[in-house]
């Protein structure tokens, strides 16, 4: 948890930093434009990917299936669109890789393994209904 509060005061600083470092280099109006293209983009390919997840999800529990694959891809698309809705370059850039396919298929076995190690410890309740 101290990391995470760590996290939450260090990001803004480094976006602020890297903002100031990108319009000195490519200059105000580039900049400005790079993080519009990249919030759009994003924005567009969250909510395509996530419908297709929903999608996806809907048709394994019309079959009786548990759609686990899917409920990771959701919470990293989630959490993709929430760092693309924040301004900065570096959240646009972690947003996009969370949601972009390739790239998250690629961190989907580092979540499950984070979630798996949180379960393992006992830091995750599962409730179950009957």
């Amino acid at each position: 948890m101290k990391y995470f509060l760590m996290f939450i005061i260090a990001m803004p600083v480094v976006e602020i930093i890297v903002l100031l470092l990108a319009g000195n280099l490519i200059g105000f109006w580039p900049t400005l434009f790079l993080i519009a293209a990249t919030g759009l983009i994003g924005a567009y390919l969250a909510k395509r990917q996530g419908m297709e997840t929903w999608k996806k999800a809907q048709e394994q529990i019309r079959y009786g299936m548990m759609p686990g694959n899917e409920i990771i891809d959701g919470i990293c698309i989630f959490i993709g669109a929430a760092l693309l809705l924040s301004p900065g370059l570096i959240s646009d850039i972690m947003g996009l890789i969370l949601v972009f396919p390739p790239t998250r298929n690629l961190l989907k076995p580092i979540v499950i393994r984070f979630i798996m190690n949180r379960m393992n410890k006992g830091k995750v309740t599962i409730i179950r209904h009957k």
